[in-house]
């Protein structure tokens, strides 16, 4: 795989596993045939600092991309283009981008310790932000379902949230005692 002029900061396999979505220090979301390692759509290009976390939607359709400049961009897998965002306001760096299990919906992570759900076609932010995490939220997962939401920050916890509405559904899962994710960050050099 070659073609970012910077580090990968996240890699998503597509739902089929023929695709994998790259996200880089160089600002760009690429698409590489699982297979051959070859680009076969991007740079998609748009984010003004370094792509943290990338995303397929279940149909492989489209991907999301967070980033370093504080926003939240959902892409055309195929044709590179601009769906919905960005998503901005966020008072934070984006840790972690997933859409909801029917690609409705994309929830993410932030450094300003809130997670968001937001509408994957038109980026209005459909309910959050949700507000109890005391650091960073480095990882966020939708349950298979889509009606629930779980984050894991740098204050040790998991928290399980209701999509819809935002509250709490259970306490906070405690006792990891150093930094956590609920999925991996891969750093390549080329």
């Amino acid at each position: 795989m070659r073609g970012h002029k910077g580090a990968f900061s996240s890699v998503a396999y597509s739902p089929d596993g023929s695709k994998i979505a790259s996200g880089s220090r160089d600002r760009t979301v690429r698409i590489w045939g699982a297979s051959t390692g070859y680009m076969v759509a991007g740079p998609f290009q748009g984010h003004t600092d370094e792509v943290t976390s990338v995303a397929f939607s279940q149909n492989g359709a489209k991907v999301a991309s967070g980033s370093w400049d504080k926003t939240v961009r959902i892409w055309d897998a195929f044709t590179g283009h601009l769906v919905a965002g960005p998503i901005i306001g966020h008072t934070g760096v984006v840790t972690s981008v997933v859409f909801s299990s029917d690609g409705a919906k994309v929830a993410s992570g932030f450094w300003d310790n809130t997670v968001r759900v937001c509408d994957a076609s038109t980026a209005h932010m459909v309910v959050g932000p949700f507000q109890d995490h005391t650091n960073f939220v480095m990882s966020v997962a939708f349950s298979s379902d889509g009606a629930k939401v779980a984050s894991g920050s740098l204050d040790n916890t998991v928290r399980i949230w209701d999509a819809s509405t935002a509250h709490l559904v259970a306490d906070p899962f405690k006792g990891h005692t150093e930094i956590f994710k609920l999925k991996s960050t891969v750093y390549c050099y080329l």
